[in-house]
């Protein structure tokens, strides 16, 4: 019988090939204007909204349990949201829903300070909620396209680091605009400024493969 061949060794990349794949990568403006806008991404998501609404909604006098079921709407839309950009990335730019949904995050946040009842904060949470992960289909459709499919994994995964790393900092800067100033009103406008400028990089995405090309797509060999 003709000897079977190892497909999940056979189809990996390089280790040398990975390292030359982000090596090209970080050396392109579209790089980091993917990343950066995800920084902002997760800074305006995860890090102050997932972290710090709650609070916020307490400090207004809403009960805890209330806020986190209100919490727990914007995570319902949050699937809504999310399946609704998929349909819509595959059928218009990516870079101009980036740059909507950023935008009415934005909006959504600077309006956040003077919503103060349950209410209000109920429809902020639904509204909220649908753009919440909406950024992500369009954003993981440019680095396809940009960078390949081939290696699309590797480049969104540090794209993905850095949406990381802007929640964790919100979360902690978060807190310390709360304590400095007795309520959140100077983070949540900061977070949406922030967002409006997330929508004006996505814009500044050039769509299509970089010039550089990147390591061969073609598999290491297989053991023998």
């Amino acid at each position: 019988a003709p000897p079977q061949t190892d497909t999940s060794t056979s189809q990996r990349l390089p280790a040398e090939g990975t390292l030359e794949v982000m090596r090209r990568a970080l050396r392109t403006p579209m790089f980091w204007l993917l990343a950066g806008s995800f920084f902002i991404c997760g800074a305006t998501s995860t890090g102050l909204i997932g972290t710090h609404f709650i609070p916020h909604s307490i400090d207004h006098g809403i009960p805890e349990a209330t806020a986190a079921g209100t919490l727990a709407l914007m995570g319902a839309m949050n699937f809504v949201g999310t399946i609704g950009s998929g349909f819509l990335t595959d059928r218009y730019d990516p870079r101009k829903l980036l740059a909507i949904y950023y935008t009415l995050r934005g909006l959504s946040l600077f309006i956040l300070p003077m919503v103060t009842d349950f209410s209000g904060l109920a429809i902020f949470a639904v509204v909220f909620g649908l753009d919440y992960i909406a950024t992500v289909p369009p954003t993981v459709v440019l680095a396809s396209d940009i960078f390949g499919r081939r290696h699309v994994g590797i480049v969104f995964g540090w794209i993905f680091a850095a949406h990381q790393l802007g929640a964790a900092l919100t979360a902690y800067l978060g807190g310390v605009a709360r304590d400095a100033f007795g309520d959140y009103q100077l983070a949540f406008i900061a977070a949406g400024a922030l967002a409006l400028l997330g929508g004006l990089m996505a814009l500044r995405v050039e769509r299509g493969p970089i010039s550089e090309a990147l390591p061969s797509s073609r598999p290491a060999p297989a053991n023998a």
